[in-house]
């Protein structure tokens, strides 16, 4: 039996004025999707536990099986896995963005989380500056894919409040600066950083191209070192996961599955789709597991993109569901989970901890049903509600 977690992240949203009152899912035309809703079964899954942010971490981390109130620590933590940073003990981790900060009426405001989505090449040149100017003993920066960073404080204080930055794109940044012990040891950093980016070629480069520079750093998603027991400990199982996000990678790392880096996969609108369903199904043929993450439709919801949010959905089902269905006869008998890690209504702009519908597909029940396809209204409809980390043994039959 072979064992397969699709997931579009932050595909499910609320309901569009524009749309006629329906979701970007409902809208898009995704028909693979549909097919094995009807010959499977929906529900919802509340993959962010009262009490948590709704990030991708915590949201992700429950689609993978672990209860977060058990081994979440913070984000950061989990990336530096995936970039193959061994954190000491007493070492915290911190996601680095670089971002663009806008200058309007004397506040500074959050242009852009992404410094326009910068090349992956040209933030390695600055982070590069970054270690040599200002790492050393205390701070160490660490490249990672496009905007997404990493900070290391050895020694370092946790007891700290940070903002997501995709949480306050265009607002003040005012009231969202770092809080707690620590805070200005770290605001200090980020105010040198800013200087060593104002005056940084790469970034000439970009304002000569008319492409926004990346004139700060943003930290936040910090946590020490967390313990989590591998899939082979937990269920005897061997598995893979395959995602552009250093985030998936980390969780995958620790849970002990094999990363399968995809070319072309860039963790933006551009992915390389197919490319990610191909390497699941080859995956397979000698792994019990595969974790598929598609992060396009999170991208576009937090640039309030609703055409291209749209069109991320419709690609993962076309080149990711419609290339595993296209396999099918070669992988044999399957359990298919399908679903997203957290809503990102692309009108908030945000995440929200609302219930995300899943789709459970088991290739070994030719079922029959009045389910009209995949979408947050037919799961709702279903009346079924489970804790997220309480799918992959549903999916596992364990």
């Amino acid at each position: 039996m072979k064992y397969m977690i699709l997931l579009g992240d932050g595909m499910s949203d609320e309901p569009v004025a524009k749309l006629g009152g329906k979701t970007p899912l409902e809208v898009a035309k995704t028909p693979n999707m549909d097919r094995l809703a009807k010959a499977g079964s929906l529900g919802l899954a509340a993959t962010i536990p009262e009490g948590f942010p709704p990030g991708s971490d915590v949201a992700n981390l429950s689609v993978f099986g672990y209860n977060p109130a058990d081994c979440f620590t913070g984000r950061s933590p989990l990336e530096a896995a995936s970039m193959g940073v061994d954190l000491a003990p007493d070492d915290v981790a911190f996601r680095l963005n670089l971002v663009w900060l806008e200058a309007h009426y004397g506040k500074l405001y959050m242009g852009d989380f992404s410094a326009g989505h910068i090349t992956t090449e040209e933030a390695a040149g600055l982070i590069a500056t970054l270690q040599e100017e200002l790492g050393g003993d205390e701070f160490n920066f660490y490249p990672g894919v496009s905007y997404r960073h990493l900070l290391v404080w050895k020694n370092g204080r946790d007891q700290l409040k940070f903002t997501p930055p995709h949480d306050i794109s265009t607002h003040s940044i005012e009231d969202h600066l770092p809080q707690g012990d620590g805070a200005e040891v770290l605001l200090d950093l980020t105010n040198a950083a800013q200087m060593v980016l104002h005056n940084h070629s790469i970034n000439h480069q970009r304002i000569e191209r008319g492409e926004l520079p990346a004139n700060s750093i943003w930290l936040w998603g910090h946590g020490r070192r967390p313990k989590m027991d591998s899939y082979q400990e937990r269920y005897g199982i061997s598995g893979a996961v395959i995602s552009a996000v250093d985030l998936i990678k980390g969780i995958g790392i620790n849970a002990g599955l094999e990363v399968i880096d995809v070319p072309g996969a860039t963790g933006y609108l551009d992915t390389n789709y197919r490319g990610k369903g191909e390497y699941a199904v080859a995956a397979l043929k000698d792994k019990d597991f595969v974790y598929v993450h598609v992060e396009a439709p999170d991208e576009a919801a937090h640039g309030g993109l609703l055409e291209e949010k749209i069109e991320a959905i419709e690609s993962f089902d076309r080149e990711v569901v419609g290339t595993i269905i296209e396999n099918l006869p070669a992988i044999g008998d399957c359990r298919i989970l399908v679903l997203p890690d957290h809503p990102t209504p692309v009108e908030k702009r945000t995440h929200t901890a609302d219930p995300v519908p899943y789709l459970l597909y088991d290739s070994r029940v030719d079922s029959v049903s009045d389910i009209t396809g995949y979408s947050e209204a037919e799961a709702k409809r279903s009346g079924t509600l489970l804790p997220g980390h309480q799918l992959l043994p549903l999916l596992l039959e364990r």
